[in-house]
């Protein structure tokens, strides 16, 4: 039986031993532990900013740095979640246990590269814009949930609850 088989068959929770091995001995695990807290600091600072715009019209510019700076945090998280995925399962996107998670990841992206795009082209009055990027942004609260979820799934598992 192939390796990737019996991968399956040993699965009794969100890792098999040997992923789970494989997940602890990386640095690409520190790497997301590390990564997925700034963004979320740099999303709320963002998110603070844009709403202060939208209710007074003031700072834009900066509204818009932290954006694309989260967009950034963003992109970076999601390569080195692959690489991650990888490492640990095999395969740099859509593993079964994260799926769902790299699926909606997807969509999240895809808001916030539309907004860089209408950004860059300017084909989005600057209000547009800020409306987009709540868009983006409530996309990614959903996808940060399902990820911890993830997580608290893996601790239930450590701790031998499932």
């Amino acid at each position: 039986m192939s390796q990737s088989l019996r991968g399956r068959s040993d699965r009794t929770g969100l890792y098999t031993e040997a992923e789970r091995l494989r997940r602890d001995a990386t640095v690409w695990t520190l790497v997301q532990g590390v990564l997925a807290p700034l963004q979320f600091l740099v999303f709320l600072v963002s998110l603070g900013l844009v709403i202060r715009y939208l209710t007074t019209g003031l700072g834009y510019e900066i509204a818009t740095l932290s954006i694309v700076v989260k967009t950034g945090f963003l992109f970076l998280i999601m390569v080195t979640g692959a690489i991650w995925e990888k490492v640990v399962f095999g395969q740099y996107l859509f593993a079964p246990a994260f799926f769902w998670e790299d699926v909606f990841s997807f969509a999240v992206i895809a808001l916030h590269s539309v907004y860089i795009w209408a950004l860059y082209t300017g084909s989005l009055a600057p209000v547009d814009l800020m409306i987009l990027a709540l868009a983006a942004y409530a996309a990614y609260i959903i996808n940060a949930g399902q990820f911890l979820l993830k997580l608290r799934a893996a601790r239930l598992q450590a701790e031998g609850a499932i």
